[in-house]
């Protein structure tokens, strides 16, 4: 057995090495665009595992990550513009004087937006994850809505429906993959807990796991929060990706994009939920072709459709949901299990052919 653990912690050390060369070959060597779409991609990878920790391990069918990532979005970029920017930036009405002159470092400001966004889900979770099943989709569904309209209008704070530009921009693959990597290490952690093992008591039977005593509504609002921090904080780093914010950004279209990330990867799968995101994030910069006019072989002209994209994924959605329910991964994981199991029967038939 200790050999077995020895193993793995070496395999797992190969593999973080192995991330690394990949990372620092891809900082060297991809261009600007294919660098942005990879660092999407670790912001997708961190809104997927930590929707899946409330919907695929925790049982709560919940909708309001477009408005965490909204609420991460906005703190970080309010903290870290320089305040000759807010000046130029809020021309409608002046920015709060207790905003103007203040300027944070990225990382210190980035962790806020998380904090932030953690509070505003335990404040959000108390009433709503009193409800159940579709309902709580709805009510999750429309606190995300009112944050976006609170921001809306709280121009003397958000700069309203004209968002904020001149974000300082973070570009590095190391500091998005890095935040991924820390996110699914940490989620990861806490599911092997006893919390985690209560979040998947709750979701598979809520009336047993309340029989074994087990504090139902402490650990859905634990998981809840939990998620929302983890949504702002992958909102704060979109900020920093894109440079600029404003409230159309973080519509119900955003939350359905995750949900298509958790449910193609496999609800109760972490690395089905970092597979599915690589593939939906590069897949929607490969399908941008079918939103342009395409001449076939010279014979059709089919005019450009904007939104094709998303109708393709929701197609797509629609195959998992009603021929492959539990996705690319279902409940499994990425481990080193099945490669020790079969490097055993190697040896196995290789001592007995040579007795």
């Amino acid at each position: 057995m200790d050999e077995q653990l020895r193993t793995k912690f070496i395999l797992n050390i190969v593999f973080l090495l192995a991330v690394a060369l990949l990372i620092y070959w891809g900082q060297h060597n991809l261009n600007n665009f294919e660098i942005r779409i990879l660092n999407l991609a670790a912001i997708f990878a961190i809104l997927g595992v930590s929707l899946n920790l409330v919907l695929g391990f925790t049982g709560m069918f919940s909708l309001g990550h477009a408005g965490f990532m909204c609420v991460g979005a906005y703190t970080t970029a309010i903290l870290t513009m320089s305040p000759g920017s807010k000046a130029i930036i809020y021309f409608m009405e002046p920015i709060h004087p207790v905003l103007a002159n203040i300027q944070w470092p990225l990382l210190p400001a980035i962790l806020l937006g998380g904090i932030t966004a953690a509070v505003f889900g335990f404040v959000i979770g108390f009433p709503a994850l009193r409800l159940r099943d579709d309902y709580l989709a709805i009510a999750t569904l429309g606190f995300s809505e009112i944050i976006r309209i609170i921001v809306t209008n709280t121009i003397t704070i958000t700069n309203g429906a004209l968002g904020l530009k001149n974000i300082p921009s973070i570009k590095s693959l190391w500091i998005y993959w890095l935040a991924a990597i820390l996110t699914i290490l940490v989620i990861k952690r806490i599911l092997n807990s006893s919390w985690g093992y209560a979040f998947r008591a709750i979701r598979d039977n809520e009336i047993a796991a309340e029989a074994m005593g087990i504090n139902i509504f402490k650990h859905k609002l634990l998981s809840f929060t939990i998620g929302a921090f983890f949504a702002g904080l992958a909102g704060a780093l979109m900020a920093h990706l894109i440079t600029s914010v404003d409230p159309t950004m973080f519509r119900f279209l955003f939350t359905f994009q995750i949900l298509l990330i958790v449910v193609l990867g496999g609800m109760g799968s972490i690395s089905g939920s970092v597979v599915a995101a690589l593939i939906v994030t590069i897949g929607m910069e490969v399908l941008r072709i079918v939103e342009q006019p395409m001449d076939l072989f010279g014979v059709v002209e089919i005019p450009g459709l904007p939104g094709m994209r998303m109708v393709i994924f929701s197609i797509l959605l629609l195959l998992v949901i009603l021929f492959y329910r539990q996705g690319l991964m279902g409940t499994r994981e990425f481990n080193w299990d099945w490669l020790l199991n079969k490097l055993d029967r190697l040896k196995d038939r290789m001592r007995g052919e040579a007795a």
